[in-house]
């Protein structure tokens, strides 16, 4: 953008050749400094406005004014008041203008400067008189010290002692003993600061800030690091699983922090590298550790899934399930898929292949009660396998009684296997192949969509809780020792259970 000279009768650009002006803008108003700064910058703009010579004119950012009008070349720094190039001063309209001519302006400038530079000249003098503890050898003066002024040393010269000699030693013995008792104060200081970096470097190397006290009445830390509701429930979980995690060999890795750092590993999908840094273990020491404690939650926290009884059902069904289907609804049943790397075994690549996420996945059957906790979990199937044969060969349908209602999505097709149990299976009503649903269908299918939705939400829930769920698998946990489970099962089963002690999504009311 070519800049133009606002000054009233100045019309220098900014591109005219053979000229080497510099442009500067309108100062601006300081409101995030200091009430004096503030005020100083508001005068020096409003005098600017006042100085250009225009009639009703606001400036904006694009205002400039040139070179041309100011004594040095530039505008001087805003707390320089008595600057003359403070204010554009130089061909200027003189109707606008203060009657006093810059060359005025100039000189008073550099008599003031003059001034203070005695002023300063003076009082070092006299500092350098009362320091000096020079005494005179002959008639000619020496140099006994000198001042930093301007980047240049100022030479002060002394005939004799103002003072005796006895006075001047006492002087600065006093001022010597004031040097170290403020050098003493110091080194107490920083002292006291390294002894608190080395106090905080040893608690974190020795994973102190991860201690049972570091979480203690601090509810919000414990929801971020856990996906836990708060300390109690956080120490209810470790006192129920703490006799069973083995002691390791490390004195500063507790059974406390071993529990932390596999829920932090479940919660926010920290690599084992990270997790090994922060709690100053090494990587493998951090996957045994990991898997150690997983297999213990595992045993100690699968009965927290259980199916419940009619009668448990029946006592508190929510009012929205006893409107549109009374007391027979048991569970309400949908499909969730966990991303895996892609396996190097060709048949195992083909199984876990979802034509639905485009990626290879692991599918597990989750079920639901209507008060919102869960209540089935299937084993990991691959994920080509469909919703039907899942329902049918993961052993769910044993589960059923006479009577009872499961809730599903369309791609549960499964009434005849659920019949065979003299149960009922509602879907929503398939649109293929008609124009319109009936007013029957409509009102069913939103009954049943309504009410299946908490399923979802339950399924969402755990995943942002426990975002190792939304994260992508190694293959190395879909692997099972022999008469073991695989780390896949346990790592859905733990965060389920940890789920169901937290509160539910649905309204009861």
């Amino acid at each position: 953008m070519v800049h133009t000279c606002v000054v009233y009768g100045c019309t220098n650009r900014a591109n005219d050749r053979g000229t080497k002006r510099g442009f500067y803008g309108f100062p601006t108003v300081r409101l995030h400094e200091d009430k004096w700064t503030e005020e100083l910058s508001r005068e020096r703009r409003t005098k600017w406005i006042a100085a250009i010579g225009r009639k009703d004119f606001v400036p904006s950012t694009h205002s400039k004014v040139c070179s041309d009008h100011f004594l040095e070349g530039k505008p001087s720094k805003i707390f320089d008041k008595a600057n003359p190039d403070w204010v554009p001063s130089l061909k200027l309209n003189r109707k606008l203008t203060s009657p006093t001519t810059p060359s005025s302006q100039s000189e008073r400038f550099q008599r003031a400067n003059q001034r203070d530079d005695k002023r300063k000249q003076h009082l070092a003098a006299r500092a350098l008189m009362d320091l000096s503890t020079c005494s005179v050898q002959d008639s000619q003066p020496q140099v006994c010290d000198w001042l930093q002024k301007d980047d240049k040393p100022v030479h002060f010269f002394k005939l004799g002692p103002l003072f005796p000699a006895e006075s001047a030693k006492d002087l600065m013995e006093v001022r010597s003993q004031e040097k170290e008792e403020l050098l003493k104060k110091l080194n107490a200081e920083c002292q006291e600061r390294t002894t608190e970096n080395l106090t905080l470097r040893q608690h974190i190397l020795e994973g102190q800030i991860f201690s049972e006290d570091a979480f203690r009445d601090n509810d919000k830390k414990v929801n971020c690091f856990t996906g836990l509701p708060g300390f109690l429930t956080l120490m209810t979980v470790f006192d129920f699983v703490k006799d069973y995690i083995p002691d390791s060999g490390r004195v500063t890795f507790s059974k406390f922090q071993r529990f932390i750092m596999t829920l932090m590993k479940l919660r926010l999908t920290l690599s084992l590298q990270f997790l090994g840094y922060i709690f100053n273990i090494s990587q493998p020491t951090a996957s045994r550790t990991f898997l150690t404690v997983l297999d213990v939650l595992y045993i100690r926290l699968r009965e927290f899934v259980y199916w419940p009884e009619r009668e448990e059902l029946r006592l508190s069904m929510p009012m929205e399930f006893r409107k549109h289907f009374g007391l027979k609804v048991a569970v309400i049943i949908d499909c969730f898929e966990i991303f895996i790397e892609r396996p190097s075994n060709l048949l195992a690549r083909a199984k876990t292949w979802s034509s639905y996420k485009h990626h290879n996945t692991v599918k597990i059957l989750i079920g639901i009660a209507p008060q919102g906790c869960i209540t089935y979990l299937s084993n990991a199937w691959g994920g080509r396998s469909s919703d039907k044969y899942i329902v049918e060969n993961s052993g769910f349908l044993k589960k059923l009684l006479p009577g009872d209602i499961v809730l599903a999505d369309r791609g549960f097709d499964i009434q005849e296997s659920v019949g065979v149990m003299c149960a009922e299976v509602k879907i929503p009503s398939f649109t293929k192949g008609k124009s319109q649903l009936s007013a029957l269908e409509v009102e069913s299918t939103r009954n049943i969509a309504h009410v299946r939705i908490h399923v979802e939400r339950v399924i969402g829930l755990v995943r942002n809780k426990f975002t190792i769920l939304s994260d992508t698998l190694p293959v190395d946990y879909l692997i099972a020792r022999t008469g073991d489970v695989p780390a896949v099962d346990k790592i859905v089963t733990v965060c389920c259970s940890l789920t169901n002690l937290c509160g539910s999504i649905v309204n009861f009311d």
